[in-house]
C-alpha cells in the first residue's frame, strides 16, 4: 500500500478507509486475528490525520470487525463472517443493475460506465493493501 490514494470527492474519508478494510478482508488480503496497521501509520501512508483512521477504527470495533487490544493494536477478529462480506458486494451489484434497469440502459452502456470508474482509478491502488508496507 505504498501510495495508496483516497478519492477525497468520494464520500468521507473514514469510510473509504472502512471500506478499504472490508475490501481486503472479502480479498483475503486480510485475515481474521490479523493486526491493522497503526493508526499513526495508516495515516502517514494515506496522507490523513490520524484521527481520521481512529474514526475509521472505531466503526470497523462498533461494526463488530475489528476488536482494540490496548497498547498493543487493532486486530481482525477471529469470528468475522468474511463470506458476508463478499455477500455484501453482490448485493451491491444488484442495486446497481437495478439502477441500470430503471434508467433504461444496456448492459453494454452500463459496462462502459464501469470502465469509465475503473479508468479513473489508479491501477497500482488495485494490488495494495493494508498487509503491505
Amino acid at each position: 500500500m505504498d501510495e495508496l490514494k483516497l478519492h477525497r470527492g468520494r464520500g468521507p474519508i473514514y469510510v473509504q478507509i472502512v471500506n478499504l478494510v472490508l475490501r481486503d478482508l472479502a480479498r483475503g488480503a486480510l485475515l481474521p486475528g490479523d493486526q491493522l496497521p497503526s493508526a499513526r501509520e495508516l495515516a502517514l501512508r494515506l496522507n490523513v490525520n490520524p484521527n481520521t483512521v481512529i474514526h475509521a477504527y472505531s466503526e470497523l470495533e462498533r461494526r463488530g470487525i475489528t476488536y482494540t487490544k490496548r497498547g498493543l493494536g487493532t486486530y481482525v477478529r477471529p469470528e468475522v463472517p468474511i463470506r458476508k462480506l463478499g455477500e455484501a458486494i453482490l448485493r451491491q451489484a444488484e442495486d446497481f443493475w437495478g439502477e441500470v434497469q430503471a434508467l433504461g440502459l444496456t448492459l453494454a452502456e452500463a459496462v462502459r460506465a464501469l470502465e469509465e470508474v475503473a479508468h479513473d482509478c489508479v491501477p497500482e491502488e488495485r494490488d495494495q493493501t493494508l498487509r503491505e508496507g
